[in-house]
């Protein structure tokens, strides 16, 4: 298994390790989170990258690579509808249907390459998806700093907690909206795999 791959794999143990560590009353655990979800968005980037630099592009990454970004990303969104509901008055609020249209996307997606690829087509990423994913990690980050600096220091928390909430509000709205907008856009582009013989 060469490099990027070994990567994949990794960010597939790091998301189960992040939710661990999330939902279990360990001190720190939401710095813990943060780092280890930060860990695999490292991965994440590097993996791609070493993959197309060093031409070592395989068929388990063309797979896995994607799938282990929307497992990363859509347990995260999933585990804050939880853990944002146990806190009588949250900063920020992950609401149940914002998370069923982050997932729903991926889904569709999903289900669309899939469809392409028993045509032999390959369907490559865009940039409104990339710009997704993007907003999705950004987000991700800004609500687990809303959480975990709860456990840093005081003058920490007094320079992060008079912006930082406000950023992660903002921040999940654009992710909303670029997932619904990205995915409308992927499947009216690529129309015609589904539509031709309705």
């Amino acid at each position: 298994m060469n490099l990027p791959n070994k990567l994949t794999v990794g960010r597939f143990a790091l998301t189960v390790i992040f939710i661990w560590v999330l939902f279990t009353p360990v001190p720190f655990h939401y710095t813990l989170a943060l780092f280890f979800f930060c860990l695999a968005g490292v991965t994440d980037f590097l993996d791609g990258r070493i993959a197309r630099t060093r031409k070592l592009i395989t068929n388990f990454g063309i797979l896995m690579d994607p799938l282990a970004d929307k497992i990363m990303t859509c347990s995260a969104f999933i585990a804050f509808v939880e853990s944002t509901h146990q806190i009588p008055h949250p900063p920020v609020t992950v609401e149940a249907w914002m998370v069923i249209i982050i997932v729903a996307r991926e889904l569709a997606i999903t289900g669309l390459r899939l469809l392409a690829a028993s045509k032999n087509v390959v369907l490559a990423a865009e940039r409104y998806g990339k710009h997704k994913t993007v907003s999705q990690i950004v987000a991700i980050i800004a609500l687990l700093i809303v959480d975990a600096c709860h456990e840093w220091p005081a003058w920490l928390q007094n320079l992060l907690q008079g912006w930082v909430p406000a950023f992660a509000e903002i921040a999940l709205w654009v992710t909303v909206v670029l997932t619904m907008i990205s995915g409308a856009l992927y499947l009216w582009r690529n129309r015609t795999l589904y539509m031709n013989d309705v």
